[in-house]
């Protein structure tokens, strides 16, 4: 089942002002033009800005403002590494509930103290794989209603509200890269896109070590990783899920990998030329950009999804010393 324009634009008018609508910008410096020609024209949707730091709160609030009455008070639970874990601790936070949110012991500590300061409880494990399993565990114990992070049609129309903003923003843009982890971003995005402008493109956009998508795309099936290889931890999923898979499968014309390297020199970018300071999830799709498309997209106006900024000062100075520019 495809998102439908209606339902995406009801789904933008519910969420209201508990969801920002995040500014757009054209990325009008100097670094960026010689990088990718000033005959490329790029735009910025900063959803860095979105409440909680990141574009999760569309999805959990789409998913929770449709709970029964008697499920919501009974409270919520998921698992994150920080977050999706921070949006449902917001979410319960402004819908008068509780959250208990199950994290990777890996996770940044910037985001588990953002879950506890919007009165989330947080439990701490060994891995992602072993927070999918708790999550079960407190769902059938505790009655609590799982958000997921990234998968079901509510989580993707949500998201989709995202797409349809950017268009409404930008309405002439040729394509659209858009960052994946589990796959609920970019199968909103992705959707409200083809929606009201189906040929405008849409690239999406994964770390190398944490390719899920593209190894779902090569099987037709979606698939799992063993374990999760990138700095870009937000981005993370342990596999993909088949309604957000079957979404980006209809609905997105490309996949493309880039390395920690990349994300890095995005990051440093992203800071000295746009004055956002994101983490590297947040600057997967700039990493895309001057990366692998680069070519295939000089001379086209170019939407980039910066989907976050959660992460804390000692690990953003450290990817910067550690980042090497990229090469004009």
């Amino acid at each position: 089942m495809t998102p439908t324009l209606e339902a995406v634009r009801a789904t933008r008018e519910r969420l209201g002002d508990l969801v920002l609508r995040t500014p757009v910008r054209r990325w009008d410096a100097g670094a960026v033009a010689r990088l990718l020609g000033r005959e490329t024209t790029v735009v910025l949707k900063e959803e860095l800005f979105q409440r909680t730091g990141s574009f999760k709160p569309r999805g959990a609030l789409a998913v929770m403002l449709d709970l029964p009455a008697e499920a919501l008070a009974r409270g919520v639970t998921t698992v994150s590494a920080g977050n999706h874990a921070m949006a449902v601790g917001y979410a319960a936070e402004a819908l008068g509930t509780t959250a208990k949110v199950v994290m990777p012991k890996t996770a940044n500590p910037f985001r588990v103290r953002g879950c506890r300061d919007f009165g989330a409880e947080v439990e701490l494990v060994d891995d992602v794989h072993k927070a999918f399993a708790r999550v079960k565990e407190i769902e059938a114990g505790e009655g609590r209603t799982f958000v997921h992070p990234f998968e079901g049609p509510k989580t993707a129309l949500g998201t989709a509200t995202l797409g349809l903003e950017l268009l409404e923003q930008a309405p002439d843009l040729d394509a659209v890269i858009v960052p994946i982890g589990g796959g609920g971003l970019c199968a909103g995005v992705a959707a409200a896109v083809k929606l009201v402008r189906p040929g405008c493109q849409v690239f999406g956009v994964e770390p190398e070590g944490a390719d899920t998508m593209h190894r779902s795309f090569a099987a037709g099936s979606p698939q799992a990783i063993d374990a999760v290889r990138t700095i870009a931890d937000s981005l993370g999923a342990p596999h993909a899920a088949p309604y957000s898979f079957d979404l980006c499968r209809r609905h997105v014309d490309e996949l493309v990998l880039v390395d920690d390297d990349a994300l890095r020199a995005a990051m440093l970018l992203l800071f000295a030329s746009a004055k956002l300071a994101v983490e590297p999830a947040g600057a997967a799709s700039t990493a895309a950009l001057c990366g692998p498309l680069r070519e295939r997209l000089r001379g086209k106006r170019v939407g980039l999804v910066v989907c976050g900024a959660n992460i804390d000062a000692g690990s953003f100075s450290g990817h910067l010393a550690a980042a090497r520019p990229f090469e004009v």
